[in-house]
C-alpha cells in the first residue's frame, strides 16, 4: 500500500483559472484545452479531462502511472513520426539491448520495464522531469503544466513599497515621506539642488536652536 500523499493545489488553481476566464469572457475549451495538455503533460487525455471537470480519475499505482505514460508517449511517437509498433520496437531493441518482444509490450503499456530500461526509455523519448515524471501523481502533473497558463492570465502584481527609505514622523500629514522616497530617484542635478535645499534648511534649524 502507497503512503498517503498531500493533496495537490489543482482545485484552488481552476477556481482561478475559471474565474479569470468568465471575467474576461474567454473561451473555456481553448485556454483548458484537454487534447493539448494531454500532450504536453504525456498524460491520457480522459484522465485530464476528469480532473478538469473537478473530477477525481480512477485509483493507480505507480506500476498503473508508469504503463500508461509509456503507452501514451509510444502513441505520440508513432502519430508524430508515422511509423509502426514493430518499427518502435526494433529501434528500442537496438538502442536498450532488449528483445523486440519485450520493448513491443512495453510500449503497448502491457509490461513494467525494469529501472534500467526506464531510464532508457526517458532518453529516447526525451521525457521532461526525467524518471520523477512516471511517478507523479496526475493531478500534480496537471498542476504544473496549468501554472503558465494562470500566470499569463493574472494582472502583475503591483511593486512592493520601498522600505528602505527614510519616512516622516507619525501624524504628520504631509508629503515628505512620499518625496524622499522619491529622491532617490532623481537626476544628479535635481538632486544637487534637493540637497543644498535641506542643508540649508538644517543649517537654520541649527541656528534657531543655539541661543
Amino acid at each position: 500500500m502507497e503512503p498517503p500523499t498531500a493533496p495537490t493545489p489543482l482545485p484552488e488553481t481552476l477556481r482561478r483559472l475559471h474565474a479569470l476566464i468568465e471575467e474576461r469572457g474567454l473561451n473555456r475549451s481553448e485556454i483548458l484545452d484537454s487534447r493539448d495538455l494531454a500532450a504536453r503533460t504525456l498524460l491520457p487525455e480522459e484522465t485530464v479531462r476528469t480532473l478538469l471537470e473537478g473530477r477525481t480519475p480512477p485509483a493507480d499505482t505507480v506500476n498503473d502511472r508508469v504503463r500508461a505514460l509509456i503507452k501514451t508517449m509510444a502513441d505520440a511517437h508513432l502519430t508524430r513520426t508515422g511509423t509502426r509498433m514493430s518499427s518502435l520496437a526494433a529501434d528500442l531493441s537496438r538502442r536498450l539491448g532488449v528483445s523486440a518482444v519485450w520493448a513491443r509490450q512495453v510500449c503497448a503499456g502491457d509490461k513494467v520495464p525494469s529501472v534500467q530500461l526506464l531510464h532508457g526509455l526517458v532518453g529516447f523519448f526525451h521525457v521532461p522531469g526525467g524518471e520523477t515524471a512516471f511517478t507523479a501523481e496526475a493531478a500534480e502533473v496537471l498542476h504544473r503544466a496549468l501554472l503558465p497558463l494562470l500566470a499569463a492570465l493574472e494582472p502583475p502584481r503591483a511593486p512592493e513599497p520601498a522600505t528602505d527609505a527614510p519616512t516622516a514622523p507619525s501624524g504628520h500629514d504631509d508629503v515628505r515621506a512620499i518625496a524622499l522616497r522619491q529622491a532617490r530617484d532623481l537626476p544628479p542635478e535635481r538632486w544637487n539642488v534637493l540637497n543644498a535645499t535641506l542643508q540649508a534648511l538644517l543649517d537654520l534649524d541649527n541656528d534657531q536652536g543655539n541661543p
